[in-house]
């Protein structure tokens, strides 16, 4: 299928979706055509007699009422906004060699060029129709999209503003393609996408996806919680025939979006072809080191309230130690001596902050704005502000679990050591996991004591809206090796959903007069945040594996001078002697499993841990 097949397929579906936009205004309309003949029939003394005058009545008030219910369903799929992918916006002052690229771009392909440019923090690029009015209000004074990024000036708002009036749409770029990529790669990958504003200008298409995009927006309208008795039934009407014609467009609306992506393809194939098929390669990587960063290296830090405000910087030297360690690319050297794309942009530093936020917000329901609660941490201040913060905060609280358990009782464990036996040391957590399972009459307290941790932990998830597999720790296959495991994972389990509860929606209360986000403030709402998390919630067995691995490495940092580090693929890890100890985490799942201590044991004498002294918590 070439070019002119595709964009004959794209405009042939189009107009099916406007025939049925067409047939709905007929069905309206029908009721009051029937009413004016009828009418017109009296009136002429053509159609007499207490019968026609009658059915002159009931079709006049039918008539009334549909038109009214047309008008009320109109005005919803007229007035809804649609839905719009936040972003953030790149003024043309801010990036004109990037620009420049584009419309060049453009030229080359014979078709319009994109109005504006904005980044979203994914692997991905974009159009994105933004004509509808509503997408363009009057923004507050020095606010952006993204607020509480220094240096980002509202010089977008304008812009906007004017795109709101043009039919060409917004070219939406993957911000870790701007770092990753060098410009002929960018320019290649782009290409295609690009050369979809050819088919976006036509007139039967971007009058087709109008109506789909308001349908759309009108059944979100029709399925937002309100209180008004009288409003939810007219607007489960309003989405009942929204979603009813929706269905009626659906198959030629996907055919039509099929035919303009097979039509933007074909064009884009005289544009830097034997270079897009590199480009490709690089998206695959870009990708595999985006999702890497995210849930190793930045969900560590999100969960402590710090986002690194590097993210796309931090992909570079993720995809460069995972291209050195398993020798992906050729030549790769060489390669990053080329331009990257992010020169494109006159002040990177600044757009990379904002791309971060914006990362914390979506994959993770961040805060709008930075404040004490929610501070940046540059790559230099992770391992001590993040690595080592973490550690220390899940060895308190592992053992605020143990004191609990004891505190029932049932579970002290007898310590051979002479200090107190409630002493933050790892020989205690130890001690507690592989202590032999308790006589019979000890094991009914011991029971007692278990019910009690998962009562505690079914409270919490009944107070805080948590799953009962996420609480009690044992909705997985993977059990705790023994029941004080299990008894401490339950606590776990109940600790952290009570901390993560306390914690308002997006992470921190906005403070007063700054609740909006710009532009885009009524189109994502801060109680479906994240849009897309990253990872379910951990399980007990993960939270009782992450804790233990947390003492132990603060045992090490206090008794053998270990350090904490930062791998770029794997997240936190512990520096000994400057090496990585990669071999650390099948010992703990050794313990914890079977409560066989002799492999974490040897290790800790071989690096020198005295498990016996007690470390400093926070």
């Amino acid at each position: 299928m070439g070019v002119e097949a595709g964009a004959q397929v794209a405009r042939s579906r189009a107009l099916a979706v406007l025939r049925i936009r067409s047939r709905a205004l007929a069905v309206a309309l029908l009721p009051a055509a029937v009413a004016v003949v009828l009418l017109a029939g009296g009136s002429t003394d053509h159609l007499v007699g207490a019968g026609w005058h009658l059915a002159r009545w009931i079709t006049s008030v039918a008539a009334v009422v549909v038109l009214l219910a047309a008008a009320a369903i109109a005005l919803v799929v007229a007035r809804a906004r649609p839905a719009m992918s936040p972003t953030v916006p790149i003024a043309e002052e801010s990036a004109l060699d990037l620009y420049h690229l584009v419309r060049d771009l453009a030229d080359r392909l014979g078709v319009p060029a994109p109005s504006a440019i904005a980044l979203t923090p994914d692997c991905d690029s974009w159009l994105e129709d933004r004509t509808h009015p509503a997408n363009a209000p009057p923004a507050p004074e020095g606010r952006d999209e993204i607020s509480g990024v220094r240096g980002l000036r509202p010089a977008f708002q304008g812009q906007r503003r004017r795109a709101a009036a043009t039919a060409s749409p917004v070219l939406v770029i993957g911000s870790p393609f701007l770092w990753w990529m060098r410009v002929a790669e960018l320019r290649a990958v782009l290409a295609p996408v690009v050369a979809g504003t050819g088919p976006s200008s036509h007139p039967d298409i971007a009058a087709a996806r109008r109506f789909v995009r308001g349908l759309d927006a009108a059944v979100a309208v029709a399925a937002a919680h309100r209180r008004d008795p009288v409003s939810r039934a007219a607007l489960a009407g309003v989405g009942w025939v929204a979603r009813l014609l929706l269905r009626s467009c659906r198959v030629h609306a996907a055919e039509m979006e099929r035919g303009v992506a097979v039509a933007a393809a074909e064009r884009a194939q005289a544009v830097d072809y034997g270079l897009r098929i590199v480009a490709q390669e690089q998206v695959g990587l870009a990708y595999a080191g985006w999702d890497r960063l995210l849930t190793r290296v930045a969900l560590p830090a999100w969960r402590m309230g710090r986002w690194p405000a590097r993210l796309d910087a931090g992909v570079v030297a993720a995809l460069t130690e995972l291209s050195r360690r398993d020798r992906l690319a050729e030549g790769f050297t060489s390669r990053l001596g080329e331009r990257p794309a992010c020169d494109l942009l006159e002040e990177p530093g600044l757009v990379d902050e904002a791309a971060s936020l914006l990362a914390a917000r979506l994959f993770h329901g961040g805060p709008a704005e930075p404040g004490p609660d929610w501070a940046p941490v540059d790559w230099q201040e992770y391992p001590e502000e993040v690595v080592d913060r973490k550690w220390r905060m899940d060895a308190a609280r592992l053992h605020r679990v143990l004191d609990a358990l004891d505190a029932r009782g049932g579970h002290r464990t007898p310590s051979a050591a002479p200090q107190n036996p409630d002493a933050p040391t790892l020989s205690r957590v130890m001690n507690h996991l592989t202590t032999p399972q308790p006589s019979a009459t000890a094991e009914a307290e011991e029971e007692t004591g278990t019910a009690e941790t998962a009562e505690a932990a079914e409270t919490a998830n009944d107070d805080y809206d948590y799953d009962d597999e996420y609480v009690d720790g044992d909705g997985d296959d993977e059990r705790v090796g023994s029941e004080r495991g299990e008894a401490l994972a339950a606590g776990l389990s109940a600790e952290v959903a009570r901390e993560e509860a306390a914690v308002p929606v997006g992470g921190q209360q906005a403070p007063a007069g700054l609740t909006g986000q710009g532009p885009d403030t009524a189109l994502w709402d801060d109680g479906s945040l994240p849009l897309f998390p990253l990872q379910p919630p951990r399980t007990g067995r993960e939270l009782l594996a992450d804790h233990v691995t947390a003492m132990v490495c603060c045992a090490a940092m206090d008794t053998a001078g270990a350090m904490p580090g930062l791998d770029w693929l794997d997240g936190p890890s512990l520096l000994l002697n400057g090496e990585r100890a990669a071999d650390l985490g099948s010992k703990v799942l050794t313990l914890i499993e079977t409560g066989d201590p002799a492999p974490l044991d040897a290790w800790l004498r071989a690096t020198g841990v005295r498990p016996e002294k007690p470390v400093r918590l926070v």
